[in-house]
Parts: structure tokens; sequence; C-alpha cells
């Protein structure tokens, strides 16, 4: 059974969601003592499709709220919170916490485990991973096309392997799913879901450039990339997130 999430002062409510307003170096940090105590933390992030997504889907609102850490990967995030006046001091993207992790680790002797992508796009991360960080403790991986019936069995094998931190490469709502069902069950102390950053260090998907972060149109620069698989959809979940922050703007003026 999954433990109810602990919340702390530094949380803001957004949407009906607990985020906790950190810097990317205070969540690297929250993530680095949750292994030293041995507790599990389960990092959840959030973005604009997301929050729609998760209004449409209560299975993937569950697992998202549940999480232990809950931090605003996209700027738009951010900057609905400065609207609503609730602010979040700065974006967390999951792939920068992701890498920050990663040299942690090498740093402290921590292990990791890989769950996710296509078999030869995870072989090439792994490999990227272990060129850039040659003495990190890699437990093991395992790619993302597997069965759900597959899954407590996969979870075992992480736990076997005694991983500390688990990093999940796959698309919403799999990857919070697992997270909320076996997050606990595959004995990682930090698990956190990276989406496509798998892709990412693996030289398949070109990350935005920094001008294009800092200005909160990396979602566009990846639309320009892959125009028909992305484009209509960013485009409908963007405006939908607008109206949501429109709406909530008003019920907060209202009372």
């Amino acid at each position: 059974m999954r433990i109810p999430a602990q919340r702390t002062p530094s949380n803001v409510e957004l949407f009906g969601l607990k985020l906790d307003a950190l810097t990317l170096d205070e969540t690297v940090q929250r993530c680095l003592a949750a292994v030293e105590k041995d507790q599990l933390l389960e990092v959840g992030v959030v973005n604009a499709a997301k929050i729609v997504n998760m209004g449409r889907d209560p299975s993937l609102r569950d697992a998202v709220a549940g999480c232990g850490l809950l931090v605003a990967d996209g700027q738009s995030v951010v900057w609905a919170s400065r609207v609503l006046k609730a602010p979040l001091p700065e974006r967390v993207a999951g792939i920068d916490l992701f890498t920050r992790l990663l040299a942690e680790a090498e740093k402290r002797g921590l292990s990791v485990y890989f769950l996710g992508a296509k078999p030869e796009v995870l072989d090439e991360m792994v490999a990227r991973v272990r060129s850039k960080h040659p003495v990190l403790n890699i437990a093991g991986y395992h790619h993302g096309y597997y069965a759900a019936s597959e899954s407590a069995a996969i979870a075992d094998g992480i736990r076997e392997s005694k991983a500390q931190l688990l990093f999940l490469g796959m698309t919403s709502p799999k990857k919070e799913l697992f997270v909320a069902e076996f997050g606990a069950r595959s004995g990682a102390r930090v698990v956190h879901g990276v989406g496509g950053s798998f892709d990412v260090l693996a030289g398949v998907v070109k990350r935005a450039p920094k001008a294009w972060q800092r200005v909160g149109m990396e979602w566009l620069y990846r639309a320009v990339q892959e125009p028909r698989r992305l484009g209509k959809r960013y485009l409908k979940t963007n405006i939908a997130f607008v109206a949501m922050v429109a709406r909530e703007r008003r019920r907060a003026n209202t009372k």
C-alpha cells in the first residue's frame, strides 16, 4: 500500500495540488536526504499538459498528488503560480534533477537503476552515462516496453538489485502509475519519473537551447522538431491550461 505523502510548510497550492516551493538545489538536497535517512521519496513533476490531463484522468491525478515531493517541471506552471499569487521560486525540470542526481550518485557512491525507453535507446543512454560517469554504480536497467502484467516482477528485480535511486524514462501516465503502485515495492529510496530524458541523454532527441528554456518555450522547440505528433497536442493543452489559470484567477478574486 502506498504511504500518504508527507507535505511541508514550503508547499503552495495550485489547481488543488500541493507543490513544493523549492529551487533545483534544494530539491537535490531533499532527495539526497531521503537516501541518507533510508526513507522513500517519490518525486512528481508537473507541467501544463499534465495538469490539464489530470483534470480528465482521476487515476493520474491521484498518482501525482500522492508523491512525497512535487515540483514544477514546466515554466508555464511557474508563470501560473505568480499570476495566482502562490509563487514558486523557479522551474525544477525533471531532466535537470535527473542529471544532477546522477552526478551526486557518482560522487557519493549511490546505486542507480534505469527503467524505460526502447531497448536500443536505453543501451545507448547507459553507454553514454557510463562514459560521463565512469565510477557510477549502475545496479541495473530494463527497457520500458513490457506488459502491465510484468510490472510486479520488474519492481521485485529492482529491489533485488538494491538500487537506491530509480529513474523512470516513460511517458505519462505509465510512469506515474508505476510509481504509485510499485514505487515502494522497488525498494529504491528515491523514485523519479523523468519522462523522455532517456531519449535526450541517448542523443535521440535534442533538448531546446538554454535561451528557449529560460523563456518557457521548450515545448515549442519540441513541437518544431515533431510537428505532426506534438504540434496539435501542445496547442490544445496550452489553450486549456491558460483557461484553467483564468478560471482560478476569477475564483480567487470572488472570495
